[in-house]
């Protein structure tokens, strides 16, 4: 990619933030909240992408990095009175130090392994939550202080999705993120080229977690109550996987695109199927699957609307 395509994307990120910051005045608390929580999962999705996407280790616990967060913030909000912004960096200092220590030996595991190992990471990580009544309150969560915090939330959403694009068009766009490449098309002969495998994947991994634990602390104290059943919910880490692939996994606009349509068209579903939602939701993935297996933007490069180049 060229240097005037650089920054082209960075104008057109740059726009992008100017809209956003602009654009919860005068909208109802209804519509602040559901801009907020779209671009949540277009922070879950790119963060879910920068290991399965470019590393290609499918995580299905990647949850766990977000009730890590969520925890995180209301531990320090509630029983230690603090601010609830700078919670939001010890959480992903947590998320990181978790990564880092499971990292090392879950990534050693391949495909299926992994997957299941990290699924279940993510349920003992519930557990622990749920019987560790002195630190976590237990199965009966946490409750914040009421607070008006539905402008205060949104732009620290904001703030951690650019920030969270940026760092995925920085691998995409970097010797890291080609080197994770080769990981992900034949790791064997990665290592025989000379990559550190090893310290790769784990670079990778911690920087798929810090993201999570930072959306995890916001929704918390956005809710103003957490308990273990919700942020260690396993649909969470679905919806990243989905709407990443929905939109194509390994490229940067992909996950932004899957996560905008799939959480948009989660929402449609249930207000005009309450009682079939789910179906509907179900229906929709297995015809983008069918017909569309390598996301939207493998289907616009297939049929030539966009370049190859572009979508990174």
């Amino acid at each position: 990619m060229t240097q005037r395509e650089h920054l082209r994307n960075l104008a057109l990120l740059a726009l992008l933030a100017a809209v956003l910051a602009v654009l919860p005045h005068g909208l109802s608390v209804y519509l602040q909240s559901f801009a907020m929580f779209t671009m949540m999962y277009v922070v879950l999705a790119l963060s879910w992408n920068i290991i399965s996407g470019f590393t290609g280790y499918t995580s299905f616990g990647h949850v766990a990095f977000y009730g890590i967060g969520a925890y995180a913030c209301a531990i320090l909000v509630v029983d230690h009175t603090w601010p609830w912004l700078p919670t939001l960096v010890v959480g992903a200092l947590v998320a990181g130090l978790v990564a880092i220590a499971i990292g090392y030996p879950v990534l050693r595991l391949k495909g299926p392994y992994f997957a299941i190992a990290m699924l279940g990471m993510a349920e003992g990580t519930r557990v622990v939550c749920t019987v560790w009544d002195d630190l976590t309150h237990g199965g009966l969560g946490i409750s914040f202080p009421s607070v008006d915090n539905a402008l205060s939330t949104y732009y620290a959403m904001l703030v951690v999705m650019l920030m969270t694009i940026a760092v995925a068009y920085l691998v995409a766009h970097s010797r890291f993120g080609i080197r994770l490449n080769a990981i992900r098309e034949d790791e064997v002969a990665a290592e025989a080229l000379g990559i550190d495998v090893t310290r790769y994947k784990l670079v990778a991994f911690v920087l798929s977690a810090i993201f999570p634990a930072m959306a995890g602390g916001i929704q918390a104290y956005k809710v103003l109550y957490i308990e273990p059943q919700a942020v260690f919910f396993v649909q969470i880490t679905i919806a990243m996987a989905l709407m990443s692939m929905l939109g194509g996994k390994g490229t940067v606009i992909g996950p932004i695109v899957g996560a905008v349509l799939l959480y948009v068209a989660q929402e449609l579903t249930w207000v005009n199927f309450p009682t079939a939602h789910l179906i509907a939701y179900g229906l929709f993935i297995i015809v983008v699957a069918r017909f569309m297996p390598r996301g939207l933007m493998g289907f616009a490069i297939d049929r030539g609307w966009v370049r190859k180049g572009m979508v990174h």
